[in-house]
């Protein structure tokens, strides 16, 4: 366990150790490049990051109370009037110089185990801290992950959109010809121009949510946004085995094994048992061994030589130990409000544990009703598209022989359209359900 956390110390120091902003690559971007870049550029998790130093140097300072202390030091004074001289011990009306040199030492024997309950408590902490960070991360990753794929959605819209424009300005090219020719009236011409303005209008509000999307994932990744970014077209097949076979209840099962905010959460159970223990041992007798060493020198020494520097130094040389015993009898109610909050601040944590692993459940249920539909419409999306493609071919063939009018050819075109962005909502929307799943599972997340 201890050669564990050394390495997470060490790890931890390396990442933030290169705190600094990395370098952007040049786009366009897969999806773990832009999993990478935001993790790199990520405040929140920079703060997490650093938050862990500031743990570390508390157990740094838990353990250190194991140790010795040692405190030396010296002082140099003048004296006039009548004072003692504290060689002679007599008093003299003079002025006398005296330089001090003294160290002491403290080591504590028993403190109530609130000193290794405290290194212990720090090394939970640190824990913890390891699975928030973890937590973070994993947020990021959904995060850019749900950015990315609204982006490929979009794109794709787009493409929809300049195809349905490419069509009615085809048949709009058609019908002025037949217009002209005096084979179709001139309300015709009239809906199509109409139509394919409202088609123009698509295009345009398509490529600005296309843009949106971009300009939200670019600021995900924190990086600065520019009209080239693009995202690598991921190759991602949609086949009947996508959906997870697990029930929510084993996926529940799974994920709270391997779920970092639950790791952090049961760490931060423990960190407060441990604190309930160091208030615990505020009650008990505390034992300690105390040493200390002293001597000076005097510069003026009457009635008799005056000893060397070395001389005085041996001469003057004390040395002195003790066992400090103290036995807490009444301390104005702090030991009993502490060990109260302590206790009170243990059965939040509990509670914080229970509605993380509720929240969790809640999750995994929702994300598993909510693929579920989406791999229904997705289905039903695909038949309905399937059928008004024939049924908008038919009625093209039937306008271009004059067979129906305008605004029949309009409804098809219209029909055919509003089912391919269904169809491209629900497939993505079926994409993105089954990879929280997936992630829930402790699968890789990948568009491949």
């Amino acid at each position: 366990m201890r050669k564990f956390f050394l390495g997470v110390i060490m790890i931890l120091g390396l990442q933030t150790s290169a705190i600094s902003q990395v370098e952007v690559p040049q786009g366009p971007f897969d999806l773990q490049t832009c999993v990478n870049v935001a993790l790199e550029n990520n405040l929140t998790l920079k703060r997490t990051l650093l938050n862990q130093e500031i743990t570390e140097a508390t157990l740094m300072q838990s353990r250190g109370q194991r140790y010795p202390s040692l405190t030396t030091g010296s002082s140099y004074g003048v004296r006039w009037g009548r004072s003692i001289n504290p060689v002679t011990n007599l008093f003299e009306n003079n002025r006398i110089g005296n330089v001090n040199f003294s160290a002491s030492s403290n080591v504590p024997i028993f403190q109530g185990m609130r000193i290794n309950n405290s290194v212990a408590q720090a090394k939970t902490d640190l824990e913890a801290g390891v699975y928030n960070v973890e937590a973070t991360k994993n947020e990021i990753t959904l995060n850019v992950i749900n950015l990315f794929i609204n982006v490929v959605f979009n794109r794709e819209q787009v493409k929809i959109a300049e195809n349905q424009l490419k069509t009615t300005t085809e048949q709009l090219g058609r019908t002025k010809k037949l217009v002209d020719a005096g084979s179709l009236p001139l309300s015709d011409l009239l809906d199509l121009q109409s139509q394919n303005a409202s088609n123009e209008l698509e295009v345009i509000n398509a490529k600005n949510n296309f843009r949106i999307a971009k300009l939200n994932l670019a600021q995900a990744m924190q990086i600065p946004f520019t009209e080239d970014f693009e995202v690598v077209e991921p190759d991602f097949e949609m086949d009947g085995g996508l959906m997870a076979s697990e029930t929510p209840d084993k996926i529940f099962e799974t994920a709270v094994d391997i779920m970092p905010e639950i790791k952090a959460a049961e760490a931060n159970v423990r960190s407060a048992e441990l604190e309930e223990k160091i208030a615990k041992g505020a009650f008990y007798p505390s034992l300690g061994l105390g040493a200390n060493i002293f001597t000076n020198y005097v510069d003026q020494v009457f009635g008799q030589d005056r000893p060397s520097f070395s001389q005085q130094f041996e001469s003057n040389l004390s040395q002195a130990a003790n066992l400090q015993l103290s036995i807490p009898i009444f301390t104005n109610f702090n030991n009993r409000s502490n060990l109260q909050r302590a206790r009170a601040q243990k059965a939040i944590s509990e509670v914080t544990a229970m509605e993380a692993k509720n929240q969790l459940r809640q999750d995994i249920e929702t994300a598993y009703n909510s693929a579920l539909s989406a791999e229904l419409s997705y289905a039903a999306s695909v038949t309905r598209v399937k059928s008004l493609e024939e049924s908008f071919r038919v009625a093209q063939q039937r306008f271009d022989l004059g067979a129906i009018n305008s605004v029949d050819f309009q409804v098809a075109q219209a029909n055919l359209f509003n089912a391919q962005a269904d169809l491209l909502n629900a497939k993505y929307t079926y994409i993105f359900r089954v990879k929280v799943l997936d992630f829930y599972l402790g699968n890789p997340i990948n568009l491949n």
